[in-house]
């Protein structure tokens, strides 16, 4: 079976889970250390998915014509 992908909001969740496991420190070392990379991965993903949507992100203005227009988003602005 193939593994579904997660949206950022299950992969967030799943972060926190997986937070609250290694705080409480209560599983064998080598489940510790499975758990962390698991983290560490869905941090990964996040971080592409957080950098996917501010691509898509863009502002409008008005043209030339008065009529919107879509420019690049600049953090800056």
């Amino acid at each position: 079976m193939a593994k579904q992908k997660k949206s950022f909001e299950e992969a967030l969740a799943r972060i926190e889970e997986i937070v609250a496991a290694l705080e409480r420190g209560e599983a064998p070392l080598d489940k510790l250390l499975a758990l962390y990379e698991e983290g560490a991965g869905l941090v990964t993903l996040c971080n592409k998915l957080l950098d996917a949507a501010e691509q898509t992100v863009v502002r409008l203005s008005k043209g030339e014509n008065g009529e919107p227009r879509e420019a690049p988003f600049e953090a800056d602005e």
